[in-house]
């Protein structure tokens, strides 16, 4: 996966990056520059910006002095933070609890991003949502699942961190089984060792099916994105009811061992 920049939508743009697993198995990354209702601009996660990719968000962003903020949205999402704060020093630095504990000499806001207190923030432009029923800080180091999704309002687009992905097949394999939306597959692992868990988790996932169904771009971590301009309809709705309806399975077993 080369780095690049794509125009997703009007005051959205979606930065692929490289992750590679033991040196050659290239596995993605991303992150997001989004320009706000005020004329400025955010970051969604933090990646290192090779000088191609940081030439055209600097010409976006009048070299990089209308950046406000950087927001980290996944806790274990933190190879690139120091890099992408000493590239853009002057943005305001969002991170979970985790980032903070794991760089506690960074300026940190106050604010934790999955706290309602930075949902408020930046209501006007966004809707942020953090999955119920699951470990936001897994124990697990090798349990990425969770992380604060991010609705933007205006480009009616989902930005999402290993939880929710959308698999881009192979083309042969594309001619039996399209490309999908799923979610991470560290579910079972993520679920919260508790009576009624699993049905957190897919009330939670019925509620964005609803509260974010007018989504037309899917951004999605290590994986693809859904232009609605190539998909249409994407019908988020539908996929993400999909993709609920296929770990069935999981949340059951889960259900079956907790709820007693």
């Amino acid at each position: 996966m080369s780095e690049k920049i794509i125009s997703i939508a009007t005051d959205f743009w979606n930065i692929r990056g490289d992750l590679r697993l033991f040196g050659f198995i290239n596995i993605g990354t991303h992150c997001s520059l989004v320009r706000l209702s005020t004329g400025k601009f955010v970051l969604l996660d933090a990646y290192t910006l090779p000088p191609k990719v940081k030439q055209q968000v600097d010409k976006l962003t009048n070299n990089g002095d209308d950046i406000e903020a950087i927001i980290n949205l996944h806790p274990f999402h933190t190879l690139h933070v120091e890099n992408a704060h000493e590239q853009y020093p002057d943005a305001k630095l969002f991170g979970t609890q985790r980032h903070i504990e794991k760089f506690p000499n960074l300026p940190w806001q106050p604010q934790l991003t999955e706290s309602t207190d930075f949902a408020a923030l930046y209501a006007d432009d966004f809707s942020f949502s953090v999955p119920k029923g699951v470990d936001f800080i897994s124990s697990n180091e090798h349990v990425h699942f969770s992380s604060v999704l991010a609705y933007h309002k205006h480009s009616k687009t989902v930005h999402s961190d290993d939880t929710i992905m959308y698999l881009e097949m192979p083309l042969l394999v594309t001619l039996f089984k399209p490309p999908q939306i799923t979610f991470h597959i560290t579910l079972a692992k993520a679920l919260q060792p508790r009576a009624g868990a699993a049905d957190e988790f897919r009330k939670w996932v019925q509620q964005i099916a609803v509260l974010w169904s007018q989504t037309e771009n899917f951004c999605a971590a290590h994986s693809a994105v859904i232009k609605g301009s190539d998909d249409k309809p994407l019908s988020f709705t539908g996929k993400i009811l999909n993709a609920l309806k296929n770990i069935e399975g999981t949340l059951e077993k889960h259900a079956r061992k907790y709820d007693q």
